[in-house]
């Protein structure tokens, strides 16, 4: 089934313990896309660039089978700049620079051969952002799911609030669950959370994994132990590309599809923090990600006698 999701496409220059970059591609919609593009052969992209983003990226979309119809070039632009230093433990970081540019006055046109989509991944921007995509969307998706930050909570929150009422799942990480909701306890986060109108709540906990909940349903999926992890920016964009990417493949959003969806999001994360940007999603195989999901499964296979 077809996807499309909508966010940024960016510069990143990023410092982590284990070295730094200038500027390489980055952007939420770059990772999503690049992920999906292992599961869903219909991956429609709706993003703004300036006149200083390189063809050759864009070609890359492309030849991962990500439609770039949608994706707007003003030619007397800057593209989306982001700067940060990510600190020891690597959970932690610092933004040393933001440059809007383009995406200060984003506005985001559905092209019409994107209309009939049956998944909608609306990455993290602007909630107002956010709901226009989804009023411009000519028959509402199957499944409609959605990325934010606690920028938005400290800043925008009623238009936060009624964005997320409006879509079915919802994805932040478990310091954004507990001010989203003002709980500590992430269960009664949960529940809060899902009272604001989606149906399913996915809260990313890094390094520690990631909680599926719906109603009274609760699934957790462990993070892969890796000998190194260079770069985790991306990650969480990287694990929605996954997740919705495989649901869209299989078109079952089901509890039980979905808690396979959560082992490949987080399969494909694991690759994405093993080099820095985007590196390490634009080359891999079929049978890597197999192998890599297969070890998601042994991590947590046992029997009791």
């Amino acid at each position: 089934m077809s996807l499309l999701t909508v966010g940024s496409v960016a510069f990143d220059a990023l410092e982590t313990p284990f070295g730094k970059t200038d500027k390489i591609i980055g952007g939420a919609a770059t990772y999503i896309t690049l992920s999906a593009s292992y599961f869903t052969k219909e991956n429609n992209l709706v993003a703004v660039v300036g006149g200083d983003f390189p063809q050759s990226m864009i070609s890359l979309l492309e030849e991962h089978g990500v439609n770039t119809e949608g994706l707007e070039i003003i030619q007397d632009g800057k593209t989306f700049f982001w700067s940060g230093r990510y600190h020891e433990d690597m959970n932690t970081r610092d933004t040393l620079e933001t440059q809007l540019n383009v995406m200060e006055h984003f506005d985001p046109i559905i092209p019409e051969s994107y209309q009939t989509t049956k998944f909608l991944m609306l990455g993290n921007t602007v909630p107002a952002t956010q709901k226009l995509v989804i009023e411009r969307m000519a028959n509402r998706p199957k499944l409609i799911m959605l990325d934010t930050m606690n920028l938005w909570m400290n800043i925008m929150l009623d238009d936060l609030k009624e964005v997320i009422s409006m879509v079915d799942v919802v994805t932040i990480n478990d310091e954004e669950a507990r001010q989203l909701s003002g709980e500590y306890s992430l269960r009664k986060a949960a529940v809060k959370i899902m009272a604001m109108g989606p149906k399913t709540l996915i809260i990313k906990k890094g390094e520690h994994g990631a909680l599926l909940f719906q109603g009274d349903r609760i699934f957790f999926a462990p993070a892969l132990p890796l000998e190194e992890v260079f770069d985790p920016t991306g990650a969480g964009d990287t694990f929605a590309g996954g997740f919705i990417g495989y649901l869209a493949s299989t078109d079952d959003i089901s509890f039980e599809n979905m808690k396979r969806a959560i082992i490949y999001g987080s399969a494909m994360a694991s690759f994405c923090v093993e080099k820095f940007g985007s590196e390490r999603l634009v080359n891999l195989t079929q049978e890597e990600i197999n192998e890599r999901v297969q070890q998601f499964v042994n991590l947590s296979s046992f029997e009791i006698n």
